[in-house]
């Protein structure tokens, strides 16, 4: 709820010295809403109800994060340039990815229910990212957001890709190769063929990634039992 209050508050402000539109203002204002409101349902949701450290780090990225949403969105709907506000808030929520994990390892609170808390947050930071340099880059970079929940949503429908997977190096490299490559296109001051080119590169080791996954779950599905 103090994540919650967070976000009203610093959301509120931000929209009214960013966008003097009240239209575009509410939009933003809803679209950090769901950001903010799915990270502290994830935490509600939990029987029994229960935050640790390491989540209290991710639910302040999930605040950025959600303040990155309140302005992309105009972004997104009039086409205008982003401004320096909107990389800086997003870096800041990148590098403090860096955080919950070594917090939760050191206080000894590493969880299932973190680990989702965590990767939805970095999903929802990339969509938002992915949003914005769909309007500086083009259309295509909304994959880059998309693939996450096209995933989850494919969970929905094979359960096996719900299953849980080993962790990997690379994996991982990929993952936050992601929104450093979408941070990178949306900087000011970097030449426009950098900004073309390192989304284009993150994007087909994202699909790779995934596309490894589904090939494993699906190889551990067909394995027998008894094997």
């Amino acid at each position: 709820m103090t994540a919650v209050a967070l976000y009203g508050a610093a959301g509120a402000w931000l929209s009214a010295v960013t966008w003097p539109d009240l239209g575009l203002q509410s939009l933003g204002l809803a679209a950090g809403a769901l950001v903010i409101g799915n990270a502290a349902a994830s935490v509600l949701r939990r029987t029994p109800c229960f935050s640790t450290p390491a989540d209290r780090v991710t639910l302040l990225r999930a605040v950025l994060v959600a303040l990155c949403a309140v302005l992309a969105v105009p972004v997104l709907v009039t086409g205008a340039p982003p401004g320096v506000a909107l990389v800086m808030v997003g870096a800041v929520a990148f590098l403090m990815d860096a955080l919950d994990g070594p917090v939760a390892r050191r206080t000894g609170t590493a969880s299932a229910a973190g680990a989702r808390l965590d990767t939805s947050t970095d999903a929802a930071l990339v969509l938002v990212l992915s949003c914005t340099t769909a309007v500086t880059v083009g259309a295509w970079t909304l994959c880059i957001g998309a693939l996450y929940y096209l995933f989850v949503a494919a969970g929905r429908i094979w359960p096996h890709l719900r299953s849980p997977l080993p962790a990997r190096a690379g994996s991982k490299a990929i993952g936050a190769l992601q929104p450093f490559a979408l941070l990178l296109a949306l900087a000011p001051g970097v030449p426009p063929f950098i900004g073309v080119a390192a989304p284009a590169v993150a994007l087909p080791l994202l699909v790779f990634s995934f596309a490894r996954d589904a090939v494993e779950l699906e190889r551990r599905r067909r394995v027998p039992v008894s094997a």
